[in-house]
């Protein structure tokens, strides 16, 4: 067999094993126009804005905006709560918008926390990136800071974006895996696009599992400007800052509570906010000024990437509290439409092209979802100052208007709604200068896909790094196609030799020297413009940024912490009351937990309802664990296989254990390694070191020898 058969034989071997009706075919439009580059959207030079005039662009997106009904296609399972932003300081120098500037206000908004990847019936705790967007009904109209919980996106140029998620859904031919990104046709597609690998390690870490929706980050992602009275504009990012600190859990904790309760994110949100717990994060910018666009080793334009907080700190200017639960999920969580194309004077947007196909995107979206373009006039999507305009007919129409002269200009209405001046708060565009050809391209400044990859993983601690090394290797061996396995092998190789080398031992497969790399460039571009768009080298222009890892974080609360408590007839009271009030007065919950549901008796013969049967919950569904002592009570729990099982798994997830008097029996014997841990495992302490110990949140130095447990 010749050398160009061997290679035709190796390319058919790599093909889907299922004949594809696209197969050896050209990309057309769907009016069968060849497309010469699927990559790219039309632009105003390589950096600048996104042109209306890509018919591709907005044919492949309108597409993708109505493939399902009426579920969103991304972002589908969500959880929302109203709430308040309250500003601390006026940001006058920086921009004239009135919630950042008027510190009498007290801002309404409503805030949709989500998964991305899976459908509404999914279960909470997918590995996955969460949405994190936030409506503000202003006094100058509705702002919508439409977000994640994770910096960065996995792709620079909207036009890419049916192509991640057409990968990340379920694979077509069978509809599985749900709410998954562990599976072939995700990793070809990120092994072919390496501008995914930063979002994408940030995925594999811990940051994909968060413990709480109100314990975790929030990110604008893209580049704004704000523009002050003067008319001088500054870039800025958004920062959501929670007050609980950011807390993730394991991978195997996550399996087994979505087992044991699909809908834990929603039910803790929801729980948290009727209890009065309200849950609170502080907006943060990061301002740049624009005669320091191009200061940076990294593209300010590219979503793909960060700034590190020690280049440019976060400001922290307001405080957002969610302190409402919607009456009615369909009619709000379901039905609020946000879009970034909702902004308000003194905010405007930068030509990153993600966001600029964004603001085509959504909008498109809602009009699909929400039975056509008056969604808007929904309640929970109308702004609070008046709204005026010649747009009156249109499905849903739930007004009636009034009035002969629906156009602009008019004079038999008066002239009708009329045009505002700046000065009278009318939005206007920054002015900004456009001298580009029109290209279709990206800038050769977003070509840098290993750097941010690799700081973000030397900054993480050893037990984080660990987790991914984990993540990669169980996604990676969902895989079936070997070729696969081993682009994505070769690219963790460039991002960190130890991370890959570790990831290939568990996969036992070599990692390639080279592989073919694709350019998002056009078909029949010049051999010079492919060799300019390759991945650049790696750069290390910050060794470690510690904002990175979860472990420089908020330690220093266990407010809404739940506490399971292990009980029979008979524990000790004394000891129960004491660590209840200290618990109480840390604002944790208790949750008691007894063998049977009712009543249980403690040593004073005192009635204490129970709160879950033993057989309906799970040690997972807390965050740690207390038993107190009482002979009658720990006999009794000793007969309950269950009983070890909570504990077991407890301690293999490195949580805090506090145990009194006799209840170290139970330790004893289900425990069958060495124990001895003085910073989370407690016998007949204060319960002040118990609180520290949650507080910490998790115990991870324990992780070594909490391996061998066997639950």
């Amino acid at each position: 067999m010749s050398n160009k058969e061997k290679a035709k034989s190796k390319k058919l071997e790599q093909l889907d094993a299922y004949t594809s009706d696209s197969f050896d075919k050209a990309i057309t439009t769907n009016q069968g126009l060849k497309i010469n580059d699927d990559n790219n959207s039309l632009k105003a030079g390589e950096r600048g804005p996104s042109l209306l005039e890509d018919f591709m662009l907005r044919e492949k997106i309108t597409h993708f905006d109505h493939e399902r009904i009426p579920e969103r296609i991304v972002h589908a399972r969500g959880s929302g709560a109203h709430g308040v932003f309250e500003l601390y300081e006026d940001q006058s120098e920086l921009t004239t918008a009135g919630l950042f500037t008027d510190t009498s206000r007290k801002t309404p908004v409503f805030v949709r926390f989500s998964t991305v990847a899976g459908s509404k019936g999914s279960p909470d705790l997918a590995r996955d990136v969460r949405g994190f967007a936030v409506k503000f009904y202003t006094e100058e109209g509705n702002f919508d800071i439409v977000g994640n919980n994770m910096p960065i996106f996995f792709i620079q140029d909207a036009i890419k974006f049916p192509d991640l998620i057409h990968s990340v859904k379920p694979e077509p031919d069978r509809e599985i895996p749900q709410a998954a990104s562990a599976h072939d046709t995700f990793y070809d597609f990120v092994s072919l696009s390496p501008e995914t690998l930063h979002n994408h390690i940030w995925a594999m870490s811990d940051r994909g599992i968060p413990r709480s929706l109100r314990m975790m980050e929030g990110f604008g992602i893209h580049s704004y400007r704000l523009i002050n009275k003067e008319g001088k504009a500054k870039f800025v990012k958004f920062h959501w800052k929670p007050i609980l600190g950011a807390h993730s859990i394991t991978w195997e904790e996550a399996v087994k509570i979505n087992g044991a309760d699909s809908d834990f994110h929603r039910r803790d949100l929801w729980d948290a906010i009727e209890k009065g717990q309200y849950p609170e994060w502080e907006l943060g910018f990061q301002i740049v000024p624009e005669e320091d666009e191009h200061k940076y080793d990294f593209d300010l334009l590219d979503p793909t990437k960060l700034i590190p907080e020690e280049m440019v700190p976060v400001k922290i200017v307001g405080k957002m509290t969610l302190n409402k639960n919607p009456e009615n999920f369909f009619a709000e969580t379901e039905q609020v439409a946000f879009c970034p194309s909702n902004i308000v004077p003194g905010i405007d947007f930068s030509n990153d092209p993600l966001l600029q196909g964004r603001l085509f995107s959504y909008l498109d979206t809602q009009i699909s979802r929400l039975g056509g373009p008056n969604f808007h006039q929904i309640p929970i999507n109308r702004p609070i100052n008046e709204t005026s305009n010649n747009q009156k007919d249109a499905m849903m129409q739930m007004d009636i208007p009034k009035g002969k002269a629906h156009y602009f200009p008019n004079s038999i209405g008066g002239g009708c709604p009329h045009q505002s001046k700046m000065a009278k708060g009318a939005f206007a565009s920054m002015a900004k200068k456009i001298d580009a050809q029109q290209v279709r391209g990206r800038s050769e400044s977003f070509n840098d896909f290993y750097s941010q990859p690799a700081l973000f993983y030397r900054s993480l601690a050893k037990w984080e790094q660990d987790h991914v090394v984990n993540a990669y290797s169980f996604e990676l061996g969902k895989c079936t196609y070997k070729h696969i396995k081993e682009r994505i092998l070769y690219h963790l190789q460039q991002i960190n030799e130890d991370l890959a080398q570790k990831v290939s031992d568990n996969l036992g497969l070599e990692i390639p020297k080279e592989i073919d790399m694709p350019v998002n460039q056009a078909v029949g571009a010049e051999e010079s413009d492919i060799k300019k768009y390759q991945p650049a080298p790696k750069k290390n222009y910050l060794e470690k940024s510690e904002a990175l890892s979860q472990t420089h974080n908020k330690f220093d609360t266990i407010a809404t912490r739940n506490v399971a408590v292990l009980v029979a007839d008979g524990f000790d009271m004394d000891a129960f009351s004491e660590m209840e009030k200290t618990l109480k007065n840390k604002d944790a919950f208790i949750t008691l937990i007894a063998p049977n549901g009712g009543i249980v008796k403690c040593s004073d013969n005192m009635e204490h309802e129970v709160d879950a049967m033993l057989s309906t919950t799970e040690s997972v569904l807390y965050d740690a664990l207390y038993i107190p002592g009482g002979k009658k009570s720990i006999d009794e729990l000793m007969k309950e296989a269950k009983v070890f099982k909570f504990i077991k798994e407890t301690f293999k997830y490195c949580k805090a254990i506090a145990v009194d008097g006799e209840a170290d029996k139970l330790l004893e014997k289900c425990i069958d390694v060495p124990y001895k841990d003085d910073k989370a495992v407690f016998i007949d302490e204060k319960p002040e070191k118990f609180v520290d110990a949650i507080a910490k949140h998790r115990n991870w130095e324990r992780e070594e020898v909490a391996k061998q447990i066997i639950v």
